[in-house]
């Protein structure tokens, strides 16, 4: 019997065994678990700067991205003495803190990374997030729907950040001064979805089950809860493209840009030019809304 190929790399004073490095994780693009795990390491200040506080859930795909794919919640076992984990709700999470983990985490083929809304440990949101949800696998509109969601936004004093889920989907980021409650940004978010249904009736719909929107797009503002996640600023996702979730300009989304535009091979490049546009919006208050609703 032909033995699968590995071997030991030392990585930040760790040793990880990498194994089957040559399979094949996204065939159309012909990038390897090698490859891949090259990739993580070009992202992972950014990656980690995201997710090193929080509860983290992965999405494994063994054999590729069009093999079958199971979410990882609990810590896979055996967990290496260098892996950080906390518990929430009696799962024992990881939570993604060093490059050594977030290789063996590569190197058992988690080809997403999906963080909580609130850090370990703090029952507070880190930050607002609307969740922009097309119902058609293809939409030339979401850019445009974007652009008026930002406008609404700026005539609100709310400084917001795009951010491609990497699949079809986009993420407006709000950093936010710490104080505000999941219960405060539901109700900042029902209003916003609320009002862009009513302005826009052919294009938004706040209707959860897609079954009922037929071709509207999602504004999604109760996704944003205690508990649950969204995929990770700069991760990976198990398209065709090798897309990554990627913050965008608001120029490019005015240009229309294409979230698929943003991938594995090409993003790095783009982190040198841009940096992490996250980070260049400091946290800001929500008293002005939270005081009108």
């Amino acid at each position: 019997m032909k033995q699968a190929a590995k071997g030991t790399v030392l990585i930040d004073g760790q040793e990880l065994i990498i194994t089957n490095p040559e399979k094949i994780l996204w065939p159309e693009l012909g990038i390897t678990k090698l490859e891949y795990l090259q990739h993580l390491m070009e992202l992972s200040p950014y990656l980690l700067a995201h997710c090193q506080d929080r509860y983290l859930t992965t999405i494994r795909y063994p054999h590729g991205i069009h093999g079958k794919s199971f979410y990882q919640k609990n810590a896979p076992e055996p967990v290496p003495p260098f892996v950080r984990t906390a518990v929430f709700q009696d799962i024992r999470y990881v939570v993604l803190d060093s490059l050594p983990t977030l290789l063996w985490l590569g190197n058992l083929a988690c080809l997403e990374f999906h963080a909580s809304f609130h850090r370990v440990d703090d029952d507070l949101p880190a930050e607002w997030v609307l969740d922009i949800d097309p119902s058609l696998d293809e939409e030339p509109r979401i850019m445009q729907a974007i652009s008026l969601i930002g406008e609404a936004l700026d005539k609100m004093r709310i400084l917001a950040v795009p951010k491609t889920s990497g699949a079809t989907g986009v993420q407006l980021v709000i950093p936010i001064r710490r104080g505000y409650t999941f219960e405060d940004l539901r109700r900042a978010g029902e209003f916003i979805g609320r009002y862009l249904t009513e302005r826009y009736p052919q294009l938004f719909t706040i209707e959860r089950l897609k079954k009922n929107r037929g071709d509207r797009i999602y504004v999604d503002y109760l996704q944003h809860w205690h508990g649950k996640t969204l995929s990770a600023p700069y991760t990976p996702r198990a398209r065709t493209a090798a897309s990554v979730s990627t913050p965008l300009l608001w120029s490019e989304v005015e240009a229309g840009v294409d979230p698929r535009d943003f991938h594995l091979r090409n993003l790095k490049q783009r982190l040198d030019l841009h940096g992490d546009l996250l980070l260049q919006v400091q946290p800001q208050s929500l008293d002005h809304v939270l005081s009108f609703l």
